[in-house]
């Protein structure tokens, strides 16, 4: 009896925690009880048309299950500038890279110090000039440049800024909540300038308000931006083994894992996050972008990641930053990445492969136009109004387009982007075009009595032509070297014509 009265007592007492326990976990879930702020959130914003989806994403979120609710993102101080009082709570719409450091300290420290972070900086770039000037105007929607806008800017990100009335007074709706520029937003661009002073959208990556790992590691994520006929990532990728092996494979790539390490978590492809920012078995996940990238290869002449961003500090007058990674060791922690399917040997080649092409582009096509195009500036051949003439734009198009998906074929594993969409239209682009064209204008300039400088770029000009590279563009090969072009070509024939 003693024993039977115990299992009772034991059953009971199991059966009140369980209750309790579960009564517990109700209350105390994000939005579930009047006991939490986020609970008149969730009630008020499921039973509107955009809120259902907002309510649904952020319950199969990891924030939900976590206990991160509305508030915790959304809760803004008096002293902000977008803060508005809304029942009962004091909010902010835009979400920053500084409110997600209150829990992400060490990844908005890391993206902070991206070039990502500055992406926004192109608003002083030619890519800009393009755009506010030659492209767009800006007499629409208030002094909005659509082309910027709702071009460049979602990307690059823009500068937020409020609606504000003739008094300088910002412009409220009529439930009392700031009203937004639509010159700036929406916006989720990665270089975004916020309202607090912070730089970035974690949004641009992470999308609101699910959050997941698992889109976040997705080649797409990235290919919104890193697309196009001057930044072709994402098609390069898709092009290479690397993007061919994911398609193939994307069920074994284990994307919704936590800690997500190639070679450990899945063995199937790299994604651009498995390259550029995740884990590896010996190699912490960076959310600085730049970490393993030893080549700049965006302007006219690549120059090695460092003495790229030295040369940036150097001209803000601004020493470098604490942790600063010399472009070896931005190669030897991608070489870390690369070493984890392929053999030290193959990595090694790989680079050497990869840098002999940035060397050509340069020392062929890019150093010899660039120096020729300035010097046509500097000697005022040239007007100072960008894209007014037409070899502006064959200048432009030599290195912002054909020579950027050269260099980026070659980094990504990209053969076609490195030839037929690059190498091939550089050299088209260099021979058919850049060369007639400084011809002609030195022979306008010299009919508008501007002799002696035409004479000075025309001597740059010839000393590039004469030069090892360019001779065979004036028929200066060798009779050896033309022979041997004429076997091979014999050889081809031969084998292909039966």
């Amino acid at each position: 009896m003693k024993t039977q009265l115990n299992k009772k007592s034991i059953i009971s007492f199991l059966g009140i925690t369980i209750i309790t326990v579960f009564a517990f976990s109700f209350t105390s879930r994000p939005g579930s009880s009047e006991a939490d702020p986020s609970a008149k959130c969730i009630e008020c914003h499921q039973k509107t048309g955009n809120g259902k989806a907002i309510v649904e994403q952020w319950r199969e979120s990891r924030h939900s299950k976590e206990g991160v609710t509305c508030l915790d993102c959304h809760n803004a101080g008096k002293s902000d500038i977008d803060g508005f009082d809304h029942h009962g709570e004091h909010i902010a719409t835009i979400v920053t890279p500084k409110d997600c450091g209150m829990c992400h300290k060490e990844e908005t420290t890391q993206f902070a110090k991206s070039h990502h972070a500055d992406a926004g900086v192109i608003m002083g770039s030619l890519d800009n000039v393009l755009a506010e000037v030659v492209e767009g105007h800006s007499s629409y929607n208030n002094g909005a440049n659509p082309a910027a806008a709702s071009g460049c800017w979602q990307c690059h990100g823009s500068k937020v800024e409020l609606l504000k009335d003739a008094n300088g007074l910002t412009k409220l709706d009529t439930n009392g909540i700031p009203l937004f520029d639509p010159k700036t937003w929406p916006n989720t661009g990665i270089g975004r300038i916020n309202l607090d002073g912070s730089k970035g959208s974690c949004a641009a990556c992470h999308n609101r308000h699910t959050f997941s790992k698992e889109q976040a590691r997705q080649p797409e994520n990235c290919g919104k931006c890193h697309m196009g006929p001057d930044h072709p990532q994402a098609e390069i990728y898709n092009e290479s083994k690397h993007g061919v092996n994911f398609r193939a494979h994307k069920d074994k790539m284990n994307l919704a894992s936590d800690k997500w390490v190639v070679g450990v978590d899945y063995t199937a492809a790299p994604t651009c996050a498995t390259c550029h920012i995740s884990a590896t078995p010996t190699m912490k996940i960076t959310h600085d972008v730049g970490d393993r990238i030893s080549w700049t290869l965006r302007p006219p002449v690549s120059q090695k990641i460092d003495l790229a961003m030295k040369s940036k500090f150097e001209k803000a007058g601004k020493p470098l930053p604490d942790g600063f990674l010399t472009a070896d060791q931005r190669r030897s922690q991608m070489q870390n990445v690369c070493s984890q399917c392929h053999t030290a040997n193959y990595v090694a080649n790989f680079y050497k492969q990869y840098d002999n092409e940035v060397n050509l582009y340069n020392d062929k096509f890019g150093i010899p136009a660039t120096k020729i195009y300035n010097q046509l500036k500097s000697e005022g051949l040239l007007t100072a109004l960008d894209f007014d003439e037409k070899i502006e734009w064959t200048y432009y198009y030599l290195w912002h387009h054909e020579g950027r998906r050269a260099r980026m074929g070659a980094s990504m594993m990209g053969p076609d982007y490195t030839q037929w969409h690059g190498n091939f239209e550089v050299a088209e682009r260099f021979y058919t075009e850049l060369i007639p064209e400084i011809q002609d204008l030195l022979e306008k300039s010299r009919k508008n009595g501007k002799t002696e400088a035409a004479d000075k770029v025309e001597k740059t000009l010839n000393e590039i032509l004469n030069s090892e590279m360019h001779k065979w563009y004036l028929g200066k090969l060798s009779p050896e070297e033309i022979q041997k072009r004429k076997e091979d070509s014999k050889k081809y024939r031969e084998r292909y014509d039966h």
